[in-house]
């Protein structure tokens, strides 16, 4: 199955995913470039790229089974399964981003909107009342099986 095939599902929780690992590149790219302000901003740009960090994690089940993890990080992982659970996780990391407009306006709102995005997505997933499926192009539905 393709991309376009995921796509074609109609299934919100695949839009979640793939705003996801949009949000790991943002949350990367921008966390480094924000992180040399000299003002409190350091710390806003310091947890984008720690919540990037763990959305790595959350988006790429891959990855769990390939990086030696300690197992409380892999316990806290498996909580955002559902769709109502990443939803919240992403709205949470949305906010967090957004109160970075009280400090300075920055490139960090950017971060924010694709997060609010994703939470969206996964929400309407929930409210659609849609299983989640993740995608096989990032190791899910079997993929990470197959390997170990």
């Amino acid at each position: 199955m393709t991309i376009a095939d995921e796509f074609r599902q109609r299934n919100f929780s695949i839009y979640g995913q793939w705003l996801g690992v949009l949000c790991i590149i943002l949350g990367i790219a921008l966390g480094i470039a924000n992180i040399f302000h000299f003002n409190l901003l350091i710390l806003f740009s310091v947890i984008l790229l720690v919540s990037s960090f763990v959305l790595i994690f959350i988006e790429i089940p891959l990855l769990l089974r390939i990086c030696p993890t300690s197992s409380k990080f892999d316990a806290f992982i498996r909580r955002f399964t559902t769709n109502y659970m990443r939803a919240a996780i992403y709205g949470i990391m949305a906010v967090v981003q957004y109160l970075s407009i009280i400090v300075d306006t920055s490139s960090l709102i950017a971060a924010a909107v694709v997060l609010t995005l994703a939470a969206a997505c996964y929400a309407l997933a929930g409210l659609k009342q849609q299983d989640f499926v993740g995608s096989k192009t990032l190791g899910g539905q079997g993929v990470a099986q197959m390997i170990v």
